[in-house]
């Protein structure tokens, strides 16, 4: 054999050992990193995995942009990623041939898209070769998920469709957090109207909690509406806690202020209680005579009746509650008695003979009224506004078109500190003491807080240009000197924002003739002189044991 047969036979078997040697490790490299897709036949095709960019995709993304697994094909890597393919999806009976990797190396498969545009772009006209991309520059790789979003669901389920939904995530210019509130829907709980009373158990069963234990569990959205649930529903059982309508103005009445019961006081002191429950059981359909409170309860009612037709849904209203430590047996005849007069009082407190004082906080009583001169004393040690009804000595005319309310000043409206400087150190340094002070405001006394409520209603009447005809008036009738000492009074009321329709300074002159001109449903004073003055002229009063004139009384 010739020399140069030699050499064509040693250069054609070196050519075929390295087709070989190259086709063996083509397939090796689409074992490791393609995945195998069955065809018609017995056949398996290696695809390689590719996102909608033509990366190499593994299970899971990496933190950073120039990982391995997410690195961007470079001009190196460019005959293996030609010689991989493309997967594809076919229908199970059709008859379309899949792109397999070629055995010769003649025949090569076109890369993904972005890989030919990197090409032509790597490649200049006259077939000079440009700088490729550095990866800095390429867009990053997104983040890691967030463990309960909707982006992780979508991630594990598919994750080829996960990635392609990125960029139209993106051209979405706003982050999926923010406009998560406005997609998640909150539960709307039913609300019990003020009308329907139900017990803390079956109210308890509108408000379904959250477990404990699945706290941690729950987004950061999700904890803040639980908090925001827990919180209104310590609100509701604050609220139906007790049994005041809400914005109420509750006014607690004894069955003795309300009705004329001196018959029935002196069955029980003389005889004992057993004959006082007797004459009561037999005479409950004998309908009680009006006492001292039954005026000033009429004259609440019709004010809730002008509310009412100019504010229909109106809730601040005046709330009457009958308390009276009478035995639930006398109750029958109450009933029978405010019906026989059409008066709204829904709600009775009989507490057997026990004071019914426990009762009045609960009751979240704004103004107590009674006949009894202790349980009024131990309900202003309580803190709650309280005064001891008297009726008059003989009957005059009321409005009954206007609610009229007159207050005494010290010791009524405000403290004891004027007043203890005049009883222990006279007029003089009464005098001297207030014009000093005259711009410091006075301290509020145990009624401040009932002409607050009435100058609250007053401008809901005002709210309605009907200031002229408010069915609500206030008066102050004090013994203080408006030359020395009044301005400091009407200072103070400005300071707290209450306003009064009328202040009447005497001077010392006594209140009774000045009082039957006004003639108010009630007039509150510290002082029995001044409440036996009022008495002997027709006008009923309550006496507020407040305060150092108690000393003198």
């Amino acid at each position: 054999m010739s020399q140069t047969s030699l050499k064509q036979k040693k250069k054609n078997e070196s050519g075929l050992r390295y087709s070989k040697d190259l086709n063996a490790e083509k397939r090796n490299d689409s074992e490791k990193t393609g995945a195998r897709l069955s065809t018609q036949g017995s056949q398996e095709i290696s695809v390689a995995k590719t996102d909608s960019r033509g990366y190499l995709v593994k299970n899971q993304w990496s933190r950073t942009s120039q990982s391995p697994s997410t690195r961007a094909p470079s001009v190196a890597d460019e005959p293996r990623s030609r010689s991989t393919t493309i997967k594809v999806q076919r229908a199970p009976n059709s008859s379309t041939t899949s792109r397999t990797s070629s055995a010769s190396p003649s025949q090569h498969e076109s890369p993904p898209p972005q890989q030919q545009a990197e090409k032509q772009q790597s490649q200049a006209p006259g077939g000079q070769t440009r700088p490729v991309t550095p990866l800095s520059s390429r867009p990053p790789t997104p983040p890691d998920p967030e463990p309960n979003s909707r982006r992780s669901t979508k991630m594990y389920e598919n994750p080829e469709a996960w990635a392609q939904g990125i960029v139209r995530e993106v051209r979405e210019s706003r982050d999926y957090s923010q406009d998560l509130p406005s997609k998640v829907q909150v539960r709307e709980y039913p609300r019990t109207p003020p009308t329907e009373w139900k017990s803390y158990a079956q109210r308890r069963l509108l408000y379904p909690s959250v477990d404990i234990q699945d706290y941690d569990c729950l987004s950061e959205l999700q904890r803040q509406q639980l908090l925001q649930q827990k919180e209104e529903e310590e609100e509701d059982e604050a609220y139906w806690a007790s049994p005041k309508p809400k914005h109420a103005i509750t006014v607690a009445v004894s069955s003795r202020a309300l009705f004329n019961m001196v018959d029935d006081r002196k069955i029980y002191e003389e005889e004992g209680l057993e004959k006082y429950m007797e004459y009561q059981l037999s005479n409950e359909n004998v309908i009680l005579t009006p006492g001292p409170a039954f005026r000033f309860v009429k004259a609440l009612q019709h004010v809730n009746s002008r509310l009412r037709d100019l504010y229909p849904n109106e809730q601040e209203l005046f709330d009457i509650v009958l308390m009276t430590n009478n035995h639930a047996q006398v109750g029958v005849r109450l009933i029978n008695s405010v019906n026989h007069y059409g008066l709204l009082i829904d709600r009775f407190c009989l507490t057997g003979g026990k004071s019914p004082i426990g009762y009045l906080k609960a009751y979240l009583t704004n103004l107590y009224l009674s006949a009894d001169s202790d349980k009024v004393q131990e309900a202003i040690q309580e803190g709650i506004a309280s005064a001891t009804m008297f009726t008059a000595s003989k009957d005059i005319a009321y409005c009954d078109t206007q609610l009229r309310v007159a207050f005494d000043g010290d010791a009524v409206l405000f403290s004891d500190e004027s007043e203890y400087i005049a009883k222990e150190h006279g007029l003089d340094k009464f005098f001297q003491h207030e014009t000093l002070f005259e711009n410091k405001p006075l301290a509020q006394g145990p009624l401040k807080s009932f002409l607050e409520d009435l100058g609250k209603l007053q401008k809901k009447f005002y709210a309605k240009d009907e200031r002229l005809l408010c069915p609500i008036r206030t008066y102050l009738v004090t013994a203080r000197s408006a030359a020395s000492s009044g301005a400091r009074v009407l200072k103070t009321l400005r300071r707290w924002g209450l306003e009064i329709d009328e202040a009447l300074f005497l001077a010392g002159a006594p209140k009774g003739p000045i009082l039957v001109k006004i003639r108010p449903h009630i007039f509150f004073d510290d002082q029995m002189f001044h409440i036996e003055s009022a008495q002997k002229f027709g006008t009923i009063s309550a006496h507020v044991p407040y305060g150092i004139g108690q000393k003198y009384n």
